[in-house]
C-alpha cells in the first residue's frame, strides 16, 4: 500500500463516548499504515488528550495528536466521493447496502481514481443513526455472527484496517493495478451536496403543493435512498437544483 491511497482515507469517529477507544483506534490505524483519524463530536472534548487514549495509542501517540476534532459530520466528509458508513442494523432507508469484500473492492477503485474515501463508525452503545446515514453513499456490514454480529468500536477499525491493507496491497501487487479505470474521470458529488440539493428539493416541492410539510410522509427518505443509489455526479446535482430552482419561482 502506497503513501498516496493512505492520504486519501479518512477514518471516522462519530459521537465516541470512550476514551480508550480513541487511543486504540489511533494504534490500529499506524499498525496498518494509516494515519487520518477524524473525531465527530465525540462525548468529551479533546478526548485524543486525556491519558488513558495515550496509553492506549501505545506509541501512536503523534497519530492520536494529529487528529482532528469537529463538531459536524457533514464537513468531516466534504470532498469525498465514497462515503461508507460501518453498521450492522438494517435500515427501511437510507443508502445502498454493500457487504465488506464489496465495499473493498468499491474503496480500491475509489483510490485509483484519486478521490477520497471516508470509513465512517458510530457511537459505541447505539452505532450510526439515520441522519449520519444520510451522509453515507453506502451502508457497510461486516460478515459475523448473526446471532451475535457486536464488535467493540476499535475491534472493527481494526478488522477493517487490516483488511483494506491485503486489498490495497494486493492491488498495487497485480500487473494490470494501473489500468485506467472506466470510472476514473467521473467526478461524484460528496454526501453534504447531496444533503443540501435534497433540503433544495424538500423546499421545491412544498412550493408546488407536492409535499405537505405537516403530513410528509415517506417523501423525502425515498427521495433520499433514490438519490443515493444513484451515486450522482457533481454536474447531476446542478441539474437537480436548478429544477428545485424553477419549482421555487412557482411559489
Amino acid at each position: 500500500m502506497n503513501a498516496k491511497n493512505a492520504s486519501l482515507l479518512r477514518w471516522v469517529l462519530v459521537e465516541t463516548s470512550h476514551p480508550g477507544n480513541v487511543g486504540s483506534a489511533a494504534r490500529a490505524l499506524k499498525t496498518m499504515g494509516f494515519d487520518d483519524l477524524r473525531l465527530v463530536n465525540p462525548k468529551t472534548q479533546g478526548v485524543a488528550q486525556l491519558p488513558e487514549a495515550i496509553a492506549l495509542s501505545s506509541g501512536a501517540g503523534d497519530l492520536l495528536a494529529n487528529a482532528h476534532e469537529s463538531t459536524s459530520l457533514d464537513s468531516t466528509v466534504a470532498g469525498c466521493s465514497l462515503v461508507l458508513g460501518l453498521t450492522s442494523r438494517d435500515r427501511e432507508f437510507g443508502p445502498p447496502t454493500l457487504n465488506w469484500e464489496e465495499a473493498r473492492a468499491l474503496v480500491k477503485q475509489t483510490l485509483a481514481a484519486d478521490q477520497t474515501v471516508a470509513m465512517v463508525f458510530g457511537p459505541e452503545r447505539t452505532g450510526l443513526d439515520n441522519q449520519h446515514l444520510a451522509l453515507c453513499t453506502h451502508r457497510v456490514w461486516l460478515d459475523a455472527n448473526p446471532d451475535y454480529p457486536s464488535l467493540n468500536l476499535a475491534q472493527a477499525l481494526m478488522v477493517c484496517a487490516f483488511t483494506l491493507r491485503e486489498t490495497l496491497n494486493d492491488a498495487a501487487g497485480k500487473s494490470g493495478a494501473n489500468k485506467p479505470d472506466p470510472e476514473s474521470g467521473i467526478d461524484f458529488a460528496d454526501p453534504a451536496a447531496i444533503a443540501a440539493m435534497l433540503e433544495h428539493w424538500r423546499s421545491g416541492l412544498e412550493a408546488i403543493g407536492y409535499l405537505d410539510p405537516a403530513n410528509p410522509k415517506k417523501l423525502m427518505p425515498r427521495l433520499q435512498a433514490l438519490f443515493a443509489r444513484s451515486r450522482l455526479q457533481k454536474e447531476e446535482i446542478d441539474l437537480l437544483r436548478g429544477i428545485a430552482k424553477q419549482m421555487l419561482l412557482r411559489k
